[in-house]
């Protein structure tokens, strides 16, 4: 005789750069195994493909969530995670105040939300005339450049180039470039136009969250600033 099939129960989310509503199910004990084997082996590489797995497994009809932005990825992991080990998570921030009192608290997964900082565009101007198109980054993107020894240099300059779709002016569209013809270009930025590129990345959506911390030891009221992932699961 079989044993009875056991139903996992099923929710909806809304995700975050499409609005399109999908349904999802918590992960399964094979799946949380093959997370726990990815993250015990601290491969950035293996996390990123088992998270895009778990997430396609989960979500019905979601498919190339290796493509997908990294910030719609976040945030849907986190989602499964709330309603699969739950959505309380633990964490001690610290009191800039004082820069060493850490006080514990609470962030309720499933309240977290995507935003983006002001003046946000996907264009960025170089000059008058000249611009820059880009793409948001996926999980495979940034796992590319997670490896130990990278130097910031080559992190900041492999992202811009992977994620760069052209360069315009007023007459005409570049879309095909070489690394070499890229470098070229970016290092004949001035200071200034190079921050506006990275600024593209600092301001794009993201999984922030802000909370208030208050020192026991001052009585000052401390706004903590979180974004990314990592900073929700300690």
């Amino acid at each position: 005789m079989s044993l009875p099939k056991l139903n996992a129960p099923t929710y909806e989310m809304e995700i975050p750069s499409t609005k399109e509503k999908v349904k999802y199910r918590p992960f399964l004990v094979k799946e949380q195994k093959m997370l726990m084997i990815a993250q015990e082996s601290q491969d950035p590489n293996m996390m990123a493909n088992t998270m895009c797995d778990l997430i396609e497994s989960c979500c019905e009809g979601v498919k190339g969530a290796e493509k997908m932005p990294t910030f719609d990825l976040e945030y849907m992991f986190l989602q499964l995670r709330a309603v699969s080990v739950g959505g309380d998570v633990e964490l001690e921030m610290l009191c800039q105040d004082d820069n060493e009192t850490k006080v514990p608290v609470t962030i309720k997964l499933d309240e977290l939300k995507v935003t983006e900082l002001p003046n946000h565009k996907k264009e960025v101007m170089i000059t008058d005339k000249i611009g820059m198109t880009f793409r948001y980054p996926s999980l495979v993107d940034v796992a590319k450049y997670s490896k130990d020894g990278m130097s910031n240099v080559d992190v900041t300059f492999g992202i811009i180039q992977d994620c760069l779709v052209n360069i315009f002016d007023e007459n005409e569209v570049y879309d095909e470039h070489n690394k070499d013809e890229l470098q070229v270009f970016l290092e004949q930025m001035t200071t200034e136009q190079f921050e506006g590129v990275q600024g593209f990345f600092d301001t794009m959506p993201k999984v922030r969250h802000t909370v208030e911390v208050k020192n026991p030891n001052t009585g000052v009221v401390n706004e903590v600033h979180l974004e990314g992932m990592q900073s929700f699961l300690g």
